[in-house]
């Protein structure tokens, strides 16, 4: 060591003698890195998640971006954020189905959250100093769908039978959805290699990277492969259900679907009946006839829920589910033995393509 290098040393000690401070704590207590501003981390934070929670949050982040963009992130206080929370509930826009932009207000709360989730993860935060997680989420009111009668669903199959552009492809939705009470993004999902003809089986992924089994009827499998032989592209791993052009519908097929339906069926327009309308119609039915262990499995839930420890020793297996799908539908399916319709018959009679 240079004598440079020792007087150095030496004045280094001195200064920390002076001010109190041992080497030991510098050591345990390292520089903090640089806090990087909302526009910077949220780019950061997009590029990370899954596509749903970038789908889910990321109105919410351009409108953080719009208002903090050049904030750094240990800037904002939780009563800001309860503030910025109030300002998009305010602002929400007003439709037949809107709760007071109670909606608008918990995402901004759950999109900051995710934010300083990460920043806590990357050590730029303590978690005690996460101001999102200070923040309550506005109470949520109780869910206004409920089961539709079985009047109601023959009239919505009817509809969807009988009217629109492609009537084959929208009765399949209704089917689809009537069977299995899959999400709208499960049946978008579905590929043909998700298929199981020898089982009756399709593999659906849904929110939060899920996936599962889901038993269905012979007719609906017969239907499911032969829209895939009359429309598919040749992909095993392309999108199952497309057009007549053979194009994936989207989204929008449900809109337009239900669009159409409160057209004809004012009671749909009304109540804003969607597809998460049926799921749970299909799911009480379940429930009512099967409990609550096979209306779970059957919905693809895997959380505890109200049931809380109970719940891990009750699960239900795939058998099981496919003996509520064969109740449901009126036909046998390989997986479950002979079953008598419960009382009150099936669900509803579904009618071929």
């Amino acid at each position: 060591m240079t004598a440079r290098k020792r007087a150095e040393l030496d004045t280094v000690r001195v200064l920390l003698t002076q001010l109190g401070i041992t080497p030991e704590e510098l050591l345990s207590n390292p520089a903090p890195r640089e806090m990087p501003t909302f526009a910077e981390y949220i780019d950061r934070v997009a590029e990370a998640v899954t596509p749903g929670t970038r789908n889910a949050y990321g109105s919410y982040w351009r409108r953080i971006r719009a208002v903090w963009g050049s904030r750094r992130l240990d800037e904002p206080s939780p009563l800001e954020i309860k503030a910025l929370s109030e300002q998009a509930k305010a602002s929400a826009v007003v439709r037949a189905n809107s709760r007071g932009g109670r909606t608008a207000a918990e995402h901004v709360i759950s999109s900051l959250r995710c934010l300083y989730q990460h920043a806590v993860a990357d050590g730029l935060l303590a978690e005690a100093d996460n101001p999102a997680a200070r923040v309550a989420k506005p109470r949520r009111l109780a869910s206004a769908r409920h089961a539709l009668t079985d009047a109601q669903l023959a009239e919505i199959v009817t509809v969807s039978a009988t009217t629109g552009n492609d009537p084959e492809l929208d009765s399949l939705l209704i089917r689809l959805h009537t069977e299995t009470a899959c999400r709208r993004g499960g049946g978008l999902a579905l590929r043909p290699v998700d298929l199981d003809h020898g089982q009756c089986l399709i593999r659906l992924r849904e929110k939060g990277e899920t996936v599962r089994w889901q038993p269905v009827s012979p007719t609906l499998m017969q239907h499911l492969m032969l829209h895939a032989e009359e429309r598919g592209d040749g992909e095993p791993h392309g999108q199952l259900l497309r057009y007549r052009d053979r194009q994936p519908i989207t989204s929008r097929r449900y809109d337009h679907l239900w669009v159409r339906a409160g057209r004809h069926l004012p009671w749909v327009a009304t109540q804003q009946i969607s597809t998460h309308w049926i799921r749970h119609t299909t799911l009480t039915w379940v429930e009512r006839h099967f409990g609550y262990a096979v209306a779970k499995a059957f919905a693809g839930h895997t959380g505890r829920g109200d049931a809380g420890t109970t719940a891990t020793y009750v699960r239900a297996d795939l058998h099981e589910v496919a003996r509520a799908t064969a109740a449901l539908t009126g036909e046998q399916h390989p997986l479950a033995a002979p079953l008598p319709a419960p009382d009150g018959g099936t669900l509803w009679h579904l009618p071929a393509r």
